[in-house]
């Protein structure tokens, strides 16, 4: 009999030492009651508690947790009915408010979000429930983490993933894309055709302004070869006189000296008047254009005759008969 007692007493000390000790896993936390009050918070590790008095109530992780939210309907602004549906990310700051504040969190959580998205859908227009989606996770952030606090949750993130209208709004809003899309087709037609009109004009405009800016050039290019022509041949001309004139001194020169040295040379200088004499009249007839020359042969003796007595008065003044051959020699030029 005491043996039973014994065998008695120590499988329910072993129960008991089994039953006071409770590990933890990392990140997670527990609640203990005892004797139907909150006693203490069970952190994780080993921890022990009274057998048969306390009571592990309620463990959960404090990681971070994600929130799925189904699609739920929603009405806009603007009358239009859209289905929206979104995911919390959120985590568990406080384990006692957690689960004291609220019966259970994970249902208030949701219905407060599906309150929340409603709420805000219903103050835009279909057309800003696709282009504010960054500014409705913001306002849902924010609200969703101040209705929370009181549960000790912390609300880290809001993202909406779906907003799909009715599939009459769909058809309707594609119409008018299809719509948008030919409107913006034919601008960029007609944008396109003008530009190509104002281009071809303007290459037209500068096509004739770089004619004419050609044209000029050339007329100027062709004055200034003709004005340097017309120099370098007066140039030529006066320099073809002046090469002239210093061959006829130098003649003049020649003959003088010759006739000073030589009196009997005043017979060949008359043969050389002479025959200089004819000469200018068989060019004269020779000439392109057409002239009539009226010469009497009979005042050709005289002409010669009075170069003679010319020379033969001036034999002994070399410089009087340079003058006068000079004049002779321009004159029968002229």
């Amino acid at each position: 009999m005491g043996q039973f007692f014994l065998l008695i007493v120590l499988a329910f000390g072993g129960s008991a030492l089994l039953g006071s000790v409770r590990i933890v896993n990392e990140k997670n936390e527990a609640l203990v009651e005892s004797l139907g009050s909150y006693k203490k918070k069970l952190t994780p590790g080993l921890n022990f508690v009274v057998p048969f008095i306390d009571k592990i109530v309620y463990q959960e992780t404090i990681r971070e947790k994600v929130l799925d939210i189904p699609p739920q309907q929603c009405i806009t602004k603007d009358n239009v009915a859209i289905s929206a549906d979104a995911v919390v990310y959120w985590k568990i700051m406080d384990m006692e408010r957690a689960y004291y504040r609220v019966e259970s969190l994970k249902t208030a959580m949701e219905n407060l979000v599906l309150t929340q998205i409603r709420s805000e859908m219903g103050k835009l227009e279909l057309d800003q429930t696709f282009t504010a989606r960054t500014e409705v996770n913001e306002t849902l952030l924010r609200e969703l983490d101040i209705a929370t606090d009181p549960w000790g949750v912390k609300v880290t993130r809001v993202e909406l993933r779906n907003i799909t209208p009715s599939k009459a709004v769909q058809d309707s809003m594609e119409l008018q894309m299809s719509a948008e899309r030919k409107k913006r087709a034919a601008i960029l037609t007609s944008e396109g055709e003008r530009d190509a009109a104002i281009n071809e004009s303007k290459g037209k405009a500068e096509a004739r302004v770089l004619e004419a800016e050609a044209a000029k050039t050339a007329s100027i290019l062709r004055a200034e070869a003709q004005q340097q022509a017309t120099i370098l041949k007066a140039k030529a001309d006066a320099e073809q006189e002046v090469l002239k004139a210093q061959a006829t001194a130098r003649a003049i020169d020649i003959i003088a000296a010759k006739m000073k040295d030589d009196p009997q040379a005043k017979e060949t200088l008359q043969f050389l008047l002479a025959q200089h004499y004819l000469d200018m009249g068989a060019a004269i007839g020779s000439s392109e254009s057409s002239k009539v020359m009226f010469m009497d042969p009979r005042n050709m003796v005289s002409t010669l005759e009075g170069v003679r007595s010319v020379i033969s008065n001036n034999a002994g003044n070399t410089g009087s008969l340079d003058l006068e051959l000079e004049k002779f020699d321009r004159h029968s030029a002229g």
